[in-house]
């Protein structure tokens, strides 16, 4: 089975995978922006494939949470069927 990561924050009660709306409001709310963070850590384009970035978007994911200094960043998983990336 094939896994999907996404950046959350500790605080946030909603998962990010089943409960987008909820958790993208949640986290907006708080000022955290973190899909626009995500976005401009990670170097995705159109010219890779969907498996390349997927992890591109796991080591940003990775780089925010080591240089994150208050450590309200986490990142979580989900099995999804379709996702090219088989975590290691």
């Amino acid at each position: 089975m094939a896994q999907s990561c996404a950046l959350t924050t500790t605080d946030n009660p909603y998962d990010p995978f089943t409960q987008y709306d909820a958790w993208y409001r949640f986290d907006e709310g708080k000022g955290y922006h973190s899909c626009a963070y995500l976005a401009r850590i990670a170097r995705t384009s159109d010219q890779l494939s969907d498996a390349e970035n997927e992890q591109e978007l796991e080591r940003a994911i990775d780089d925010i949470i080591k240089y994150d200094p208050l450590g309200i960043y986490k990142k979580v998983k989900a099995d999804t069927k379709d996702s090219p990336l088989v975590s290691a």
